[in-house]
């Protein structure tokens, strides 16, 4: 059975299928770091104006850290991914981000590293590519490196916010995180894109709806699916993330579906349901103190 807060945590994921189709039909063309700027900073500070707490002592600087990881470098990844890739192929590049969390969590968090989460992981990647890579898919070299370089700092930032427990409510530590990510990405929003002329009413409900529940809603469940869940059961699933965008592609733009984008669903479905099933170990007490050595997990 899955538990409750396994399913609320989903919820995370699923809402994150939307944003290619939001970026792609909402947003302005070619504005990857306001896209995110904008998806990041209202929401955090609409959530730290919420919860009245500020950061303290060491979560200064690890609100930082993770907003940085967790937020700003993964948002500009991601935008940018979008803008340059067809949906298909940053997808299948961003599904390595559960092996990735394993072989992270082994090392910082100190959990075994299994053969079902690798076949999973395997599985997952092969699902997403037969659901959503397209046979004349172009690749851009920089949209794939943003793609993967996504995946990776988002594996470390999960990996690291499972380590560094805090005590604040989970509205304000999300707050933290999307405040500094989004105040990370101001400079280079400035510097190299600028801010644009004109903005229309549906950039605006684009923007409105990935600030408020693309993020504010979305990753206050997912800090506290990660608080309570496994990195690894939690980072397996993101996978449900391209399922929504291929279902979303079908329902609203008219996109078909083939026998082979079927098979990627139950293959990506499986991957998400077969980590589920291993037992987890009690949390530690007291923020865990495993040595930082690589290691492999989700």
């Amino acid at each position: 059975m899955l538990s409750n807060r396994l399913l609320v945590t989903a919820i995370a994921p699923a809402v994150w299928g939307t944003t290619y189709l939001v970026t792609s039909e909402f947003l302005p063309p070619d504005r990857p770091l306001l896209a995110a700027v904008v998806r990041a900073l209202p929401a955090g500070l609409l959530l730290i104006a919420f919860t009245r707490r500020l950061p303290a002592g060491d979560w200064w600087w690890r609100a930082l850290v993770l907003g940085t990881l967790n937020i700003g470098a993964f948002l500009a990844l991601l935008f940018i991914a979008a803008y340059r890739l067809p949906g298909g192929v940053a997808a299948t590049v961003g599904a390595v981000q559960p092996v990735l969390v394993g072989a992270l969590s082994a090392g910082l968090l100190g959990e075994r590293l299994r053969t079902r989460t690798v076949v999973a992981g395997a599985a997952g990647i092969a699902g997403v590519s037969l659901l959503v890579l397209r046979a004349d898919a172009r690749l851009d070299a920089l949209g794939v490196t943003a793609a993967l370089g996504g995946a990776v700092v988002m594996a470390l930032g999960v990996v690291l916010a499972k380590r560094w427990r805090s005590t604040a409510p989970v509205l304000a530590t999300t707050g933290w995180q999307l405040t500094a990510g989004g105040l990370v990405l101001v400079p280079p929003l400035l510097l190299f894109e600028g801010l644009p002329s004109t903005v229309t009413g549906t950039n605006i409900a684009g923007y409105v709806y990935l600030s408020t529940i693309g993020a504010a809603v979305t990753y206050s469940l997912w800090f506290l699916g990660i608080r309570a869940l496994s990195p690894v059961k939690v980072t397996f699933l993101t996978l449900l993330s391209p399922l929504v965008a291929t279902v979303l592609g079908w329902a609203v733009l008219g996109q078909g579906l083939t026998a082979l984008q079927l098979v990627g669903a139950l293959l990506v479905l499986s991957a998400v349901l077969a980590p589920q099933l291993v037992k987890e170990k009690k949390p530690c007490a007291s923020p865990c103190s495993a040595p930082l050595v690589p290691s492999v997990a989700k």
